[in-house]
């Protein structure tokens, strides 16, 4: 199945009948007066987050939802039937937009969150409303108002808890595969991952956290080179990045530390706020050269970043050192949502002022 994680539709809800200007007519009675109903509303187009949906794909085809319209009032003082309102459902993590205005209408981020995104129009009133004791039989009525209509943007942005980031074939996808139950394609030429891939990475029996793998980046693609550019989004939500370098190019031409440094660069010209994430420095393929030599290259890569942050050695097509790693991480994500928590009751108990 094709990984949609931008979608245009248009939604329509509907109108909202109109109130009736029925007068009562019964025999042996005279003067019945007005007994016109009301119109119902029109249905309204609600937008759900489905944990159970993971692209947005159906919307591929299909653009143009609708909701129908309301019955009109009846005599007899019978109010028209509302319409049923349209609920349309997509994966959780979706960024709803009006594209009139560019406004943010919603951000989904929990299962079952429902919004309402066009809201069905009210029914009229009928001629009994304009019942008094100086209008005995009014033959005034009200028309239904018509329902909104939107052009509306949905954005997928995946949620994960760690994503990965790195040149094409630095070995994302085999380290995602190493450490979680995800099988992203894996080859020996750039470009393999095409979409993103999520993996649920357990620690232990209560503990786990969610890896992203996107495609790789390459230099130039903040103005739209290669694959990678389309997909940084979906790390945006993430608490932590890995940047994973192949010590051990297949092109000895090649220079990790030059490719590195042009990544965080893309980084930083794509989103301030995703560059200034934690990221840490996973040095990769350390089987592929003997242990001293694993050491020189990782030392030279360090010194050539000036990094500063936490650094490992891994090789992740054998899993050597991703255990360790993934207790690292494990513990850093656990760190951050202490100090969330803690963070979120000092707000509550903070007195207005």
């Amino acid at each position: 199945m094709k990984f949609i994680d931008e979608a245009r539709i248009e939604v329509h809800a509907g109108k909202g009948g109109n109130g009736s200007a029925s007068m009562r007519r019964e025999k042996h009675i005279a003067f019945g007066g007005p007994d016109g109903g009301d119109g119902g509303k029109g249905g309204s187009v609600y937008i759900i987050a489905d944990c159970n949906i993971n692209t947005l794909v159906d919307y591929r085809f299909a653009r143009i939802f609708r909701a129908k319209d309301g019955e009109p009032g009846r005599g007899a003082d019978c109010n028209g039937a509302g319409a049923a309102d349209v609920t349309l459902r997509v994966p959780v993590g979706t960024l709803i937009k009006d594209l009139a205005t560019d406004e943010i209408i919603a951000d989904l981020t929990h299962d079952k969150q429902r919004v309402m995104v066009a809201q069905g129009g009210r029914g009229g009133l009928g001629n009994i409303n304009f019942k008094s004791s100086t209008n005995r039989a009014p033959r005034q009525f009200t028309k239904g108002t018509d329902g909104e209509t939107k052009e509306i943007h949905f954005e997928l942005k995946v949620l994960a808890d760690v994503g990965l980031l790195g040149m094409p074939n630095a070995g994302k996808s085999t380290f995602i595969r190493s450490v979680s139950a995800a099988r992203p394609k894996v080859a020996d030429y750039p470009f393999t991952t095409l979409h993103p891939n999520l993996g649920v990475v357990r620690v232990d029996d209560n503990r786990s956290f969610v890896i992203a793998d996107v495609p790789g980046l390459i230099e130039g693609a903040a103005e739209g080179a290669g694959l990678g550019h389309q997909f940084l989004k979906h790390l945006q939500r993430t608490h932590l990045l890995l940047h994973l370098v192949d010590i051990a190019p297949y092109d000895e031409a090649v220079d990790p530390v030059k490719e590195a440094k042009a990544l965080i660069n893309e980084l930083k010209k794509y989103d301030q706020a995703l560059f200034e994430k934690p990221r840490w420095l996973i040095l990769n393929k350390v089987d592929l050269v003997d242990h001293d030599e694993a050491e020189k290259r990782a030392k030279t890569i360090i010194k050539g970043l000036k990094w500063k942050g936490p650094a490992f050695r891994i090789s992740a097509m054998k899993a050597d050192g991703c255990r360790e790693l993934t207790f690292a991480i494990m513990d850093h994500i656990e760190a951050e949502r202490t100090t969330a928590a803690a963070t979120n009751v000092d707000a509550t108990m903070t007195p207005a002022r």
